[in-house]
C-alpha cells in the first residue's frame, strides 16, 4: 500500500512538472503584431509575453504606420517602400514604385514634375534642356543658383566674378524669368550651392528628375558629380544635354578623348560635318508644380553677392563701354539681327592677303558677352546669318568654311570664328577632370580667335 501511494504521488509531481503549453516563443510576438480580434483566446497571454519579445513590437508598428491597416496587400519592401514615400499624395494615390516614364513619347508615362536648373543656358530658344523637361513633365520647375563659389576672392587675390559680369549676369537672369512669364511659367532664384538648393526644390515639389546642360570647365563638372551625388541619394535622376557649340559633341567624328589637340587637325575633321537644327522656343511652357508651394525668391543684386556696386559705375560719370551690354537673351537676338543686317548691307571687304574684314563697332559683332552667358547659342548664329547674309554663307549651307584665303570675310569670318570657340570648348572639356589635366599634353594653336 506504501508502495502503491508513493508511486501515485512521483506520477502527481510529475504532471505539475510538465509545461502546460509547447507553444514556440516567436508565436507570442507574432501576437503583438496582429489585431485582438483575430486570436480572442490568446489575450490573456499578451501581458505575460516576456520582455525580450516586446522589443519588436513598437519598432514594426511605427513602420508600419505610413500604411493603411485596411490593406491586404504584403508589406513592401524597404525599397519599394521608400519609393511610395516619395509619391504625391495630393496628385496620385500612394504607390509602390517610382513613376519614371521609360517613353517620354507615351503621355501617359509623363514625370509628375521636373526641374530644370539653368546655368550657362539662359534662354528660351535653342534649349533642349527646358523643351525636353516640358515635352517629359506634367509640370517643370526652372532653377537659377547664384553659387556663392562663383564669388568673392581667387587664391591669386582677383575677384572670381567681378562687378560688371556680375551686374550682366543678374539682366540675363530677370530677362529669363520675363520670358519664362510670358509663356507660363517662372524662374525660381536661390543664392546657395546647386547640390543643396536642388535637392530642396526637388523633395519640395516632388519631382523625380533634374534637366540641365553639361558645362566644360574643371569646377562645373565637380559641381555636376556633387549634383550627381546628392540626387542619387534621393533616387532622383538627373538627365544632362549639350548645347554649347555649334556642333554636337555627339556629331564629333571621333571620341572626345581622341579629340586632336591642335586646331589645324580638329578644324580638319569637323568642318564639313552638318550642324543641327535649332529647337524652337515653345510659345507655352508647362505650368509650376502645385506640390510644395515654392516661393519664386528675388533676384539678387550686387551687394547681396558681396560686391561694390559703385565699382561697377563710371568714375567720370560718362557711360562707358559696358553701359550699351544689357544682360539678357532679348537683347541678345536684337544685336544679331542688327549685326547681320549691317553684314548684308556693307560691300564686299576682302583683303588681298586673306585676313579677315568684319563690320560692326570696333570692327567687331560684340556678341560674346551673350555668348559665354547663353542668351544666345553659336546655331541661332549661324541660322540668323544663313537666312539674313545670303553672301556670308557659301553654297553648302550646312557647313562652316574653315579655309584660308578670302573665304573668310563678313560673316563667313564670324562662322570661323565660331570654329574656333568649339575648339576651345572641347578641348577644355578632354582635359576637365584633375586626371586628365595631369596627363594633358598641350592645346595648339597657331592663330586665331574666338567669338
Amino acid at each position: 500500500m506504501d508502495s502503491t501511494h508513493q508511486m501515485e504521488t512521483e506520477k502527481e509531481e510529475q504532471r505539475q512538472k510538465t509545461p502546460l503549453s509547447t507553444e514556440p516563443p516567436f508565436a507570442v510576438a507574432s501576437l503583438s503584431l496582429s489585431l485582438p480580434t483575430v486570436f480572442p483566446f490568446r489575450q490573456p497571454k499578451i501581458s505575460s509575453t516576456p520582455q525580450p519579445n516586446k522589443v519588436k513590437v513598437p519598432t514594426q508598428a511605427s513602420s508600419l504606420t505610413h500604411l493603411s491597416l485596411s490593406t491586404a496587400s504584403p508589406t513592401p519592401s524597404k525599397t519599394s517602400f521608400k519609393s511610395s514615400l516619395s509619391a504625391t499624395p495630393i496628385h496620385a494615390p500612394l504607390s509602390l514604385g517610382p513613376n519614371r516614364p521609360r517613353d517620354p513619347s507615351n503621355s501617359a508615362a509623363l514625370r509628375r514634375a521636373a526641374v530644370v536648373w539653368f546655368r550657362n543656358d539662359l534662354r528660351v530658344l535653342d534649349n533642349e534642356c527646358l523643351a525636353s523637361a516640358n515635352n517629359e513633365s506634367l509640370s517643370v520647375l526652372p532653377v537659377y543658383c547664384f553659387d556663392p563659389a562663383d564669388y568673392g576672392k581667387s587664391a591669386s587675390g582677383f575677384d572670381k566674378t567681378g562687378p560688371y559680369r556680375a551686374n550682366f549676369l543678374i539682366e540675363s537672369v530677370a530677362d529669363l524669368r520675363r520670358n519664362l512669364q510670358a509663356r507660363g511659367s517662372d524662374l525660381v532664384v536661390r543664392v546657395g550651392k546647386p547640390e543643396t538648393v536642388l535637392v530642396e526644390m526637388a523633395k519640395a515639389v516632388g519631382a523625380d528628375a533634374v534637366y540641365a546642360h553639361r558645362e566644360v570647365s574643371h569646377d562645373e563638372a565637380k559641381t555636376e558629380k556633387k549634383v550627381e551625388a546628392a540626387m542619387k541619394e534621393e533616387s532622383v535622376e538627373v538627365k544632362y544635354f549639350w548645347g554649347s557649340t555649334l556642333y554636337h559633341v555627339e556629331d564629333l567624328p571621333f571620341k572626345l578623348e581622341d579629340m586632336p589637340t591642335n586646331y589645324g587637325g580638329f578644324r580638319d575633321r569637323v568642318q564639313k560635318l552638318e550642324i543641327r537644327k535649332t529647337i524652337e522656343a515653345l510659345d507655352q511652357l508647362k505650368g509650376m508644380p502645385s506640390r510644395g508651394d515654392v516661393e519664386i525668391g528675388d533676384i539678387p543684386s550686387l551687394m547681396d553677392l558681396g560686391l561694390n556696386p559703385s565699382s561697377a559705375m563710371p568714375q567720370d560719370g560718362k557711360a562707358g563701354t559696358n553701359a550699351s551690354m544689357v544682360g539678357g537673351e532679348t537683347e541678345a537676338l536684337q544685336r544679331l539681327k542688327k549685326f547681320a543686317a549691317e553684314c548684308e548691307a556693307q560691300p564686299h571687304k576682302g583683303n588681298k592677303d586673306g585676313t579677315h574684314s568684319i563690320y560692326g563697332a570696333n570692327f567687331s559683332c560684340k556678341i560674346s558677352p551673350w555668348l559665354a552667358m547663353g542668351c544666345l547659342s553659336p546655331r541661332i548664329m549661324y541660322e540668323e546669318l544663313k537666312k539674313t547674309a545670303s553672301r556670308s554663307i557659301s553654297a553648302s549651307s550646312n557647313r562652316t568654311d574653315g579655309g584660308n584665303g578670302s573665304s573668310k570675310t563678313g560673316t563667313n569670318w564670324l562662322m570661323f570664328e565660331l570654329l574656333w570657340r568649339d575648339f576651345f570648348r572641347f578641348i577644355t572639356k578632354k582635359y576637365s577632370s584633375a586626371k586628365k589635366q595631369l596627363e594633358a599634353a598641350p592645346a595648339t594653336a597657331c592663330a586665331g580667335a574666338f567669338a
